[in-house]
């Protein structure tokens, strides 16, 4: 019940959202490949499309390295039957490099450094999420930062054998080049796995541009596709 509150309220925002703005449609396409190299360290490549903070569709690719904290008892019991691993820590510090690339524009590069922490609710089993990330970006001799919060909340399925994950998310935007919390992002979604290894996850994103004049709208669709591997 408490999911499905918040899945409505997230619908109810995105279609009540302001309508003297330019509104666009996308489709997001990405791949994460996960290597575990130990119980306490990942490595993780990504290739995307992606519009983030209202920028123009931007090709990104880069790897990261994740750091995990041990594994708390009600976290592995929320999501132990979620292929990432990562679900069960309180804890997760992570930097990586992304390259980037757009139509018309000059390549950035970037550097992110993230903060994700993660606390669970037994009844009903839900996964709530606090990820704070920096994002310092390099380009043509121009630097720019963003600072970006996201908070998401997560409920694990069990329908006979398979362990379906829906979730909602809200994640804010702040962006030095327009000194102000410029871009509301709104997700739901769901993680379906596959096997042991893979997992496809879809989901709606809205998101609320308001950096330049007049303020943007963005609906796409994501599809991700999860790869999760080991060294073991």
């Amino acid at each position: 019940m408490t999911l499905r509150i918040f899945c409505l309220s997230l619908v109810f925002l995105v279609l009540s959202s302001g309508f003297a703005s330019a509104q666009e449609d996308e489709l997001l396409p990405e791949l994460d490949v996960y290597l575990k190299l130990n119980s306490d360290v990942r490595l993780r490549l990504q290739a995307s499309d992606t519009r983030d903070g209202g920028d123009p569709t931007q090709l990104t690719i880069g790897p990261y390295v994740e750091l995990y904290l041990k594994p708390l008892v009600q976290l592995k019991e929320v999501a132990k039957f979620d292929l990432d691993d990562s679900k069960s820590r309180p804890l997760i510090f992570s930097a990586g490099y992304n390259y980037i690339a757009a139509p018309d524009s000059p390549s950035t590069n970037r550097m992110v450094l993230m903060v994700t922490s993660r606390f669970p609710a037994t009844k009903p089993k839900l996964l709530f999420t606090d990820r704070n990330r920096s994002d310092l970006n390099w380009s043509s001799g121009d630097f720019n930062w963003r600072y970006r919060n996201k908070l998401e909340v997560e409920r694990p399925l069990t329908i006979h054998s398979y362990h379906p994950s829906p979730y909602s998310s809200v994640e804010v935007y702040y962006e030095s080049q327009y000194k102000k919390w410029s871009t509301t992002e709104i997700d739901v979604g769901c993680l379906f796995p596959i096997r042991k290894r893979f997992e496809l996850e879809t989901y709606y994103e809205h998101q609320n541009n308001t950096g330049k004049e007049p303020n943007r709208q963005i609906n796409a669709l994501g599809l991700t596709l999860n790869i999760y591997l080991s060294t073991k």
